[in-house]
């Protein structure tokens, strides 16, 4: 999942390089770290944050199928 994020991301920023996704796994959880350019913070977010949620529905769709909990956290 962390190689999907990461191709989502990197097709809606500008400086596809400064794109760092990381991926912390503890008991039952999985998270995934995103980290972008301060200036592609904005195409990441979204207008009211509808494409991190659209990236998280997405990602929570999949984990779900395979009974897993998956976060996806955005910063800079």
């Amino acid at each position: 999942m962390k190689d999907l994020v990461e191709y989502i991301v990197k097709s809606l920023v500008i400086d596809e390089d400064s794109v760092k996704v990381s991926e912390t796994q503890n008991d039952d959880e999985t998270i995934i770290n995103v980290t972008v350019n301060p200036d592609d913070m904005g195409r990441v977010i979204g207008k009211q944050g509808k494409v991190a949620s659209s990236i998280r529905a997405i990602i929570k769709s999949i984990s779900s199928r395979q009974h897993k909990k998956v976060f996806v956290k955005f910063g800079e």
